[in-house]
């Protein structure tokens, strides 16, 4: 999927091009950078996880397409996860133009979030879109919805599986810049902890696996 491979190659971006070992000001930027990041995590954890939460109730009723009904689709479950997802906020810090002044693995983990919050807010919001046409609109209006509701769910998936990676390379960037050791009353060890448990695969998984093709 397109956005998989956008978040492989931000990773990868963040994680070479520089050979050789780093400075210890390099190095000091880094650790900074992450610091800011994972407080920022922490400030938006709530919204996340009401998220997470909402989607993944609502999330087996449509994982294999939108029932063939025309009515009654727009469930109290899905209605939830919509408005979950449209409470979502992005912090400052993850905007394209400050994101990319980050080093190190807070590079990487600020695109991640950035695209959990855009999939699953345009995700939710374009299948709330698209039952109102099933329900209300035309019988072409509402076929032409239909066809293109793959789309949608498949973007919710993603914007799952985005958020799910945020813990290992937060835990690995932790580890490799020093640790509880270097980082100090900066970041704890514990504080990375309780993050991890947030934006994990295990948490954030969307399951049964997202199952619709597009026009299906």
């Amino acid at each position: 999927m397109a956005i998989l491979l956008i978040v492989a190659v931000a990773l990868g971006a963040s994680g070479c091009g520089r050979g050789g070992s780093q400075s210890a000001a390099e190095l000091a930027l880094e650790r900074e950078d992450l610091v800011f990041v994972a407080h920022a995590l922490q400030a938006v954890e709530g919204q996340a996880g009401a998220e997470v939460r909402a989607t993944r109730i609502a999330w087996p009723s449509i994982a294999n397409g939108l029932p063939s009904r025309r009515t009654g689709l727009y469930s109290a479950e899905i209605a939830d996860a919509v408005q979950a997802a449209g409470r979502l906020e992005l912090p400052q810090l993850f905007g394209e133009e400050q994101a990319a002044a980050q080093t190190g693995p807070a590079s990487g983990i600020t695109g991640q979030y950035r695209s959990f919050v855009g999939l699953a807010q345009r995700g939710w919001r374009m299948i709330g879109a698209t039952i109102f046409q099933i329900e209300h609109g035309s019988a072409s209006a509402a076929r032409f919805a239909r066809a293109n509701a793959a789309l949608y769910i498949d973007s919710v998936y993603d914007g799952h599986f985005a958020l799910g990676q945020i813990s290992k390379h937060l835990l690995e960037g932790y580890d490799k810049l020093g640790g509880q050791a270097k980082f100090g009353s900066a970041l704890t060890q514990a504080e990375v902890q309780g993050l991890a448990g947030t934006y994990d695969e295990p948490h954030d998984r969307l399951e049964p696996h997202v199952g619709v093709t597009l026009g299906s």
